[in-house]
């Protein structure tokens, strides 16, 4: 290793797109970069990898430094590697998605004054620095093909949904309208969901029926 000369040091960063569902929306986590370059713009979350630790290592501190999220579903996507990603060097990114669900975000998330972070609907971006909108978008590709297992699904929606709730973060992430009668009949057929007998009142409309995925769900394709 010591004959490898400069053109051989690259650095590696995770980053990761963590989503979550908020009021029937797909939504995912960013952070407003304090320093140049692309200083006031949204980046995604993540590390530069050290040399004594594994990108899972860096990307679990990274969640729990960055964003105070204590408990987050994490599965490793993709890799870019574009020579003029980063106008500070030659860096290397590995990402990850992360899913996590509403209440798990009020209840256990620990405040990081030092960073400044918020959720954006994938539909409602705000400008992103370096290459993290095209990232984002890869990463919603590769949730696209995971919605449609059941355990993953049970991911974003642990507690109380509706199934209009539900149809409309399946539509955001394939990007097609769906047919309401086949989505309800489909989803009630598979077992894989319980009436909690209450409504969603106070929102505006007629109050729909509460749902929640059950305990112990078989891992099938939905679609």
């Amino acid at each position: 290793m010591s004959s490898l000369g400069r053109n051989y040091n690259n650095y590696l960063e995770t980053l990761i797109s963590i989503f979550t569902i908020d009021k029937g929306a797909l939504k995912v986590l960013l952070l407003r970069k304090k320093t140049e370059p692309y200083k006031g713009y949204w980046i995604l979350p993540g590390n530069i990898l050290r040399n004594d630790e594994t990108l899972e290592d860096n990307i679990t501190d990274a969640v729990l430094d960055k964003t105070g999220l204590l408990s987050v579903y994490i599965e490793q996507c993709y890799t870019f590697s574009n020579i003029d990603r980063d106008p500070d060097g030659r860096v290397i990114a590995t990402s990850f998605i992360g899913l996590v669900d509403s209440k798990s975000v009020e209840i256990k998330r620990e405040e990081r004054p030092e960073f400044e972070t918020a959720w954006f609907s994938i539909d409602e971006l705000p400008k992103l620095g370096y290459d993290h909108e095209s990232i984002i978008s890869r990463n919603i590709d590769y949730l696209k093909r995971k919605i449609v297992n059941s355990n993953v699904l049970k991911s974003l929606f642990p507690s109380d949904f509706t199934l209009p709730e539900l149809q409309h973060v399946y539509e955001q992430i394939l990007g097609r309208e769906l047919d309401r009668r086949n989505f309800r009949k489909k989803f009630i057929g598979l077992d894989l969901i319980e009436d909690t007998l209450e409504k969603n009142v106070g929102f505006n409309g007629r109050p729909a029926k509460l749902y929640r995925f059950k305990d112990d769900i078989k891992e099938i394709n939905l679609f």
